[in-house]
């Protein structure tokens, strides 16, 4: 027999979008029957359940909208191969307050020391507190800008990489800049200055940009930007890739040095 006080009570969860409490009212009717729950904590058991929900939907659409290229996450980092790696910062940075202050994180050190799980792992946790977040590669990135700029279509890519309160540029200084690409890069980091965060990850010391960008006088503006409020991370150690290969005796390991 239908109960038109229950299609009554749908009809108005599913107007109100309240999707996670309609779709399990039964089931949340009886449990409350059975711990004998009051009206309040009733209620607060609802809202906790659906609010729950719509964070999980929030934080799975803000994932899929970053666009990481791997799936990783601080929890699966391993933080004793990297002993250089100040941990209370990064648990610091979990916190999100970067993002807040609009502040810039560099990660640096040679290539398979783990900068990108660090730098996505960073991105997912500043989603599930709430900031939207996009990931790009830095020659993805200068290769969108300069087809923009070639089609007439410049503001509008440097409106889109500008939206995110963290932006995530892998891997700049693998490949030189030409050096419209680096003016197109100061662009970007001059729109986002003080507005919104920088992730950048690079295996090249600050003081090797001006050979990224090709020009010493441009890479010196971006690092005037990205350096006023940073937080600068070098990781020095062994690649994890070639680690794994040592282990499974793919590659040999290093000769210890002589002593005299």
């Amino acid at each position: 027999m239908v109960n038109p006080q229950m299609e009554r009570i749908q009809s108005h969860l599913s107007r109100m979008k309240l999707t996670t409490t309609r779709d399990r009212l039964d089931g949340l009717l009886q449990e409350a029957a059975r711990k004998e729950l009051s009206f309040l904590d009733f209620l607060d058991l609802v809202l906790s359940e659906e609010a729950a929900a719509k964070d999980s939907k929030r934080t799975r659409m803000g994932i899929q909208i970053a666009h990481f290229p791997i799936r990783r996450s601080l929890d699966d980092y391993d933080f004793d191969l990297q002993p250089s790696l100040d941990r209370r910062l990064i648990r610091e940075l979990e916190t999100g307050t970067f993002i807040a202050h609009a502040e810039n994180i560099l990660l640096l050190g040679p290539p398979g020391v783990g900068k990108t799980h660090l730098a996505i792992g960073l991105g997912r946790k500043s989603i599930e507190r709430g900031a939207s977040c996009l990931f790009v590669s830095a020659t993805a990135l200068v290769g969108q800008l300069m087809r923009a700029e070639a089609e007439g279509r410049l503001e509008e890519r440097l409106l889109h990489f500008s939206k995110p309160k963290l932006l995530i540029v892998d891997e700049l200084g693998y490949l030189p800049f030409e050096r419209r690409a680096a003016h197109l890069m100061f662009q970007l980091v001059n729109r986002r200055y003080e507005r919104g965060s920088l992730m950048i990850t690079s295996n090249q010391p600050v003081g090797a940009w001006g050979e990224v960008f090709g020009d010493t006088i441009l890479a010196t503006a971006i690092l005037d930007r990205l350096l006023h409020h940073s937080h600068i991370i070098t990781i020095k150690g062994e690649s994890y890739r070639l680690r794994e290969k040592r282990r499974a005796g793919i590659v040999p390991a290093p000769v210890p040095a002589a002593t005299t």
